[in-house]
């Protein structure tokens, strides 16, 4: 009988959309070990501060944290060391050519568990928003809000 996975973690990445114009994103597989995995699948992990960078062709997760597991004995993993993200060349070509360029950056956005139990990630070629721009990004959230209140009535 086939084990059906918790399908619904979705581990966001809430400043990324307020410090960053995301112009084009990417699902990513993990290299995890198996603490990792049992701890994203609990929900104890974060996104907050962290970021991708290409190093030798590979691309590379840094600073993500994921909390040590509660049963894990001398096998369990470091909170916040580097994790390598699976993409085809294809598109380590298109991530690296574009962070080479000034102002763009490359973050994750999301960290999910898919239909097959796979811990994926998504991330997102960015650029830095200035002051001005957030302050747009605000205005225009709260007429959505009070446009939507608006129509309820």
């Amino acid at each position: 009988m086939k084990e059906k996975w918790q399908t619904n973690i979705q581990i966001k990445n809430k400043r990324a959309t307020f410090d960053y114009e995301l112009l084009e994103t990417f699902t990513a597989g993990l290299v995890l070990t198996g603490t990792e995995i049992k701890s994203i699948r609990l929900g104890k992990a974060s996104l907050v501060d962290t970021y991708c960078l290409v190093e030798k062709s590979e691309l590379w997760l840094k600073n993500m944290y994921v909390a040590e597991y509660f049963y894990g004995t001398y096998n369990n993993h470091q909170a916040r060391r580097d994790r390598k993200l699976l993409l085809t060349k294809r598109e380590l070509k298109k991530l690296e050519s574009t962070a080479r360029n000034t102002g763009f950056t490359i973050i994750p956005t999301r960290l999910f568990i898919n239909d097959k139990g796979l811990a994926k990630i998504v991330i997102a070629i960015a650029k830095g928003k200035k002051e001005y721009d957030k302050r747009e990004s605000i205005r225009q959230r709260d007429d959505k809000r009070e446009m939507d209140r608006a129509f309820k009535r």
